[in-house]
């Protein structure tokens, strides 16, 4: 497969598939592709993979696409401003990411719920008590929220990220919570009670404009029904 990602802040990826390849997508992905490429909605996996999707913020089933008698085209964009990007996921490269970040990959990738060692990390770390984890064999397509900036942190190196603004990290990094210091801080500071703090060995990947930031910002300035 060879692919190319075009059109950043509003992004797609356009994957060129050899005849006979296989692309999974998330429900409703695909944007553009040459007919050639057939489709097949498929459990992949069974009852217990499918609640796992679930839960990591995915649909029950997923989409199958394979290029059928030559070479196919197929595209999938974003669904948010933002940028998507490619890992290549192998064994020991595993890559942990938001809810929904998911948005194609080849068939040897696999798409399970990844659940956060720590309960407070959950419930109060901003991304939830599941994400996804990518592990498997093959190329992956994630999207992510605004522009991405990375770091690699080193053992007994973290980070502090404010509620959704992580958008990756390699297995390797753990999460924890810690709250804001100072009880004036907390209440009036906007910044709420809790951070996720990220911990290293392993890369980071932080998103400048997380869905649920942009949706808070536009709040104040939305009509309101009247009766």
């Amino acid at each position: 497969m060879r692919y190319s990602i075009e059109g950043e802040p509003l992004p797609v990826v356009i994957c060129e598939v050899e005849a006979g390849e296989t692309l999974i997508t998330e429900k409703g992905a695909m944007s553009w592709m040459t007919p050639n490429m057939k489709m097949d909605t498929t459990s992949g996996g069974g009852i217990g993979k499918m609640l796992g999707r679930a839960f990591s913020g995915e649909s029950l089933f997923q989409n199958k696409y394979t290029a059928e008698g030559g070479n196919g085209t197929i595209a999938f964009a974003s669904s948010f401003p933002g940028c998507i990007r490619a890992f290549e996921i192998a064994p020991g490269q595993e890559i942990v990411a938001q809810k929904s970040a998911f948005l194609a990959s080849s068939a040897g990738v696999e798409l399970s719920v990844f659940f956060q060692k720590k309960l407070g990390s959950g419930l109060f770390g901003g991304e939830g008590f599941v994400m996804q984890k990518l592990s498997g064999q093959g190329t992956a397509f994630l999207e992510f929220d605004g522009y991405i900036k990375e770091y690699e942190l080193q053992a007994g190196q973290s980070m502090v990220v404010d509620t959704g603004y992580l958008a990756a990290m390699t297995d390797s990094c753990t999460v924890d919570v810690q709250t804001v210091p100072g009880l004036k801080n907390a209440l009036l500071g906007g910044e709420g009670l809790f951070n996720t703090v990220v911990s290293g060995p392993g890369h980071i990947w932080l998103q400048s404009m997380p869905v649920s930031a942009l949706a808070s910002a536009l709040i104040p300035f939305l009509p309101t029904s009247s009766k």
